[in-house]
C-alpha cells in the first residue's frame, strides 16, 4: 500500500487541490501543508483535520479484515469499470471514489 503521505498527496491531487488551498480547507499554511506531505509526521489531530479538508475519513483498519476490504474497494472498482457509458480513462474521483487507493507503491 502507499505510504499515508503519499495517499494525502495524491488525494488532493485528484481533487485538483493545490497546496495552497489546504490553508482554506484546514487553516494551514502552504509551506507547512508542503513540509507535512513530503516528510511529516503528523499527529492524530492533524491527520483528521486533513482527511476532513480532502473530504476523506481515517479508518483503522485490522490486519485481519484488511483482504476484506481490499475485496470490496476492488469489487466496487471493478463494477464501476464495467459500465458501458463509462470511459475508463476519463473516470473522475467522483466516477471512481476508489482509484489508485489499492495501488502499491512502484
Amino acid at each position: 500500500m502507499k505510504s499515508l503521505l503519499k495517499q494525502l498527496k495524491t488525494r488532493r491531487l485528484d481533487l485538483n487541490l493545490k497546496q495552497q488551498d489546504m490553508m482554506l480547507r484546514i487553516g494551514i499554511s502552504r509551506q507547512q501543508y508542503q513540509r507535512l506531505e513530503s516528510k511529516g509526521n503528523p499527529g492524530l489531530d492533524t491527520l483528521e483535520l486533513i482527511a476532513k479538508g480532502l473530504n476523506s475519513e481515517l479508518m483503522l483498519i485490522p490486519k485481519e479484515k484488511l483482504s476484506e476490504v481490499k475485496s470490496v474497494l476492488q469489487h466496487d472498482t471493478s463494477e464501476l469499470s464495467n459500465r458501458p457509458t463509462q470511459d475508463k480513462e476519463n473516470k473522475s474521483l467522483s466516477d471512481d471514489p476508489w482509484q489508485d487507493l489499492l495501488e502499491d507503491d512502484q
